[in-house]
């Protein structure tokens, strides 16, 4: 039976909550790779992609730099370091979770020194010098299976044995029969687990382990339909499990799709029946078709519902009135409701505002994904007349501002979100309003990584105690 308390996945300073299935975005910075290769060869190119596929819903962006696709030349490591560093180390600086697919030890060394959380390995951490640098850090590990039957970079030549003993049968009855799937998932999970422990006895833990059985690495397609079909199995191993099928060949042999990129509505449907099987890391290339069938089905299949909170503030007409009515707008936002708020605080200006802010927090319970949640609010923010200036960069005056500042268990970088929000921790007007939710915010929120700064450097001061916020 599947669990339903997954835990999170301990990537470096980051604990991934697996409670909802999470999406990694692939940005191959190649000019071969089998699906996309030379489109963001360019590094400039290769962060603005990178940061596009946070904005459509990437949980984490996978960097890799080397192609690994049939027949591929491989890369010496200086040449996959002049290709990925700038672009991981950009995209680090913007808050990305970001992976490392390599097999290179020297490159997976300097890209978790400039910032990186994951490494990828394809060979399953199958040299020493990749399993020294890895328990040297705290970051996440991917453990792949890659049937290697020949050539020199073999390292486990095990070739799957999934003949049948013959049978006599009439020609009448003749059928079609899938390989015999035992040494299939003996050979993967064998594998898997072997390197599991490999890694567990040099010392990178349980929770920082997530297994992929490599689709479309030298394995045909029936071997590739008999491990997906076999994800309850790998679940049960304990690990977290990536599916990482997406524009595979087999996806494409058994829809009859022959372009790498007429195989994204297959890719998602494999996706989602590995999701129901419990698997919790989706490996796409298009991440917005990912983020919408992911996001759909989740709603449609569990409760999932999280704590958050969204600060309010008004400087134009009604202030008070304002509040009130954000606060019941929310309340009718889908699969969400608003269970608290604040009283309102008058608050000294603060980011070029001209004149004093009322300022609230409304606690909320959603089981909306939060980028969907902030289309909601900044909607809200239109519907009540806020006008939005290039000149005051959204510091300008306003009827209403619905900053979403905490999310149960999220967190995001883009430009459009960013969670935890980057400056709360520095508003007085957003944690004395929280001192009416709960007894100690500076406690609660240090526990998610906020840092909240001493109350003499803290901007937009409370002069004013304006009442409760009667939004019922």
């Amino acid at each position: 039976m599947l669990r339903d308390n997954y835990n999170s996945w301990r990537c470096g300073s980051n604990d991934i909550s697996l409670v909802r299935p999470r999406i990694m975005g692939v940005l191959n910075v190649t000019p071969d790779s089998f699906s996309d290769g030379g489109e963001h060869l360019d590094a400039e190119a290769a962060i603005a992609y990178g940061l596009s596929m946070l904005d459509d819903g990437a949980d984490i962006i996978d960097v890799g730099g080397e192609s690994t696709r049939p027949g591929h030349e491989p890369i010496d490591p200086e040449e996959e370091l002049d290709r990925i560093a700038p672009v991981v180390e950009a995209l680090c600086e913007h808050g990305a979770i970001v992976s490392v697919d390599t097999r290179h030890a020297q490159v997976a060394q300097t890209c978790l020194e400039l910032g990186a959380s994951i490494i990828n390995d394809v060979s399953g951490f199958t040299e020493q010098d990749m399993v020294d640098v890895v328990a040297e850090w705290d970051c996440g590990v991917v453990v792949m299976h890659w049937n290697q039957k020949s050539g020199k970079n073999s390292r486990r030549s095990v070739r799957l044995d999934t003949s049948l003993p013959a049978r006599r049968t009439m020609p009448s009855a003749r059928r079609f029969t899938l390989p015999d799937e035992m040494p299939v998932m003996r050979e993967v999970m064998g594998f898997l687990g072997d390197q599991a422990r490999t890694l567990m006895r040099a010392g990178v833990s349980h929770d920082r382990i997530c297994v992929d059985p490599g689709a479309g690495f030298q394995k045909g397609t029936d071997e590739d339909v008999i491990i997906q079909r076999n994800t309850r199995k790998l679940v049960s191993m304990g690990y977290h499990v990536m599916t990482a099928v997406s524009r595979k060949r087999f996806v494409g042999a058994v829809t009859g799709t022959c372009e790498p990129i007429e195989r994204d509505a297959a890719t998602m449907g494999m996706c989602l029946s590995a999701v129901e099987c419990g698997a919790r890391v989706l490996r796409v290339h298009d991440v917005k078709a990912a983020f919408r069938a992911l996001t759909a089905y989740w709603a449609v299949s569990r409760a999932d519902q999280r704590q958050g909170f969204v600060a309010l503030g008004s400087n134009v007409g009604d202030r008070m009135g304002n509040l009130v009515e954000a606060a019941r707008r929310i309340d009718k936002i889908p699969l969400t409701c608003v269970t608290n708020v604040s009283n309102a605080y008058e608050t000294e200006p603060a980011y070029g505002i001209a004149t004093p802010v009322a300022n609230a927090v409304a606690e909320i319970r959603t089981e909306l994904h939060p980028l969907v949640l902030l289309d909601y609010l900044l909607k809200i923010e239109d519907e009540l007349g806020r006008t939005r200036s290039k000149e005051t960069a959204g510091h300008g005056p306003r009827t209403l501002d619905c900053d979403l500042c905490w999310v149960q268990g999220e967190r995001h970088a883009g430009a459009r979100l960013t969670l935890p929000h980057p400056r709360m921790g520095e508003r007085e007007f957003v944690l004395v309003p929280m001192e009416d939710l709960m007894p100690d915010p500076k406690r609660f929120f240090s526990h998610t990584g906020v840092v909240v700064r001493p109350v003499e450097e803290r901007v937009g001061q409370v002069i004013a105690d304006l009442g409760p916020v009667e939004w019922q």
